[in-house]
């Protein structure tokens, strides 16, 4: 009788955590209701607030060494630097860039026939519609878009197909995203 208890006790206790979890998660990265999909949306949650973390530690490391206003790409990198504010989930090296400015750090990065395009900045209204723009502009088929906030931070995940017509490098690729964040969206960032 004691060990029915005991494992009646057991499953109303993770019932509760998985309620909880599910609770503190937004509704979007949580699939299905089964104790599987909520923790994986959990896991992909924790992930996503891990990366906007890394970025802010970043910005702030880069604010506090070099003061400088203007946008300054990086060259072509074949694995993450430490100071990049974005990690790499997989064990192999993959061909990316990192382009970063006081107003937005973009990486972009090939994955098999797939880029990974990632931006984190302050909210500008209408930037996603930019962003998507410039994308379909440059002959990329957005795959999967995911938004994460924080406070007044936004960090934008692409998943895009690379377009049979498209003629543009990694790099080349994230200089374009980063040029959609324009100045006159940094003067309404310091009016806000």
């Amino acid at each position: 009788m004691s060990h029915i208890a005991v494992e009646r006790n057991r499953r109303r206790q993770m019932n509760e955590n998985l309620k909880v979890l599910r609770s503190l998660t937004p509704c979007f990265y949580i699939k299905r209701g089964d104790q599987a999909s909520i923790i994986a949306g959990v896991i992909e949650f924790i992930k996503e607030l891990h990366l906007v973390l890394q970025s802010l530690e970043a910005k702030k490391r880069r604010k506090s060494l070099s003061p400088s206003p203007g946008p300054s790409p990086r060259p072509l990198q074949l694995s993450p630097t430490p100071e990049s504010p974005f990690i790499t989930h997989n064990n192999f090296k993959e061909l990316g860039a990192c382009c970063n400015s006081p107003v937005v750090d973009v990486e972009a990065r090939i994955s098999g026939s797939n880029v990974m395009l990632r931006t984190i900045s302050k909210r500008i209204p209408g930037q996603i519609v930019k962003i998507i723009n410039v994308l379909e502009t440059l002959s990329f088929e957005i795959l999967h878009l995911n938004i994460s906030t924080m406070q007044d931070t936004v960090l934008y995940s692409f998943v895009i197909k690379i377009g049979l017509e498209c003629q543009l490098s990694v790099e080349e690729l994230a200089v374009e995203v980063q040029k959609s964040f324009s100045s006159a969206d940094v003067l309404c960032i310091n009016e806000i």
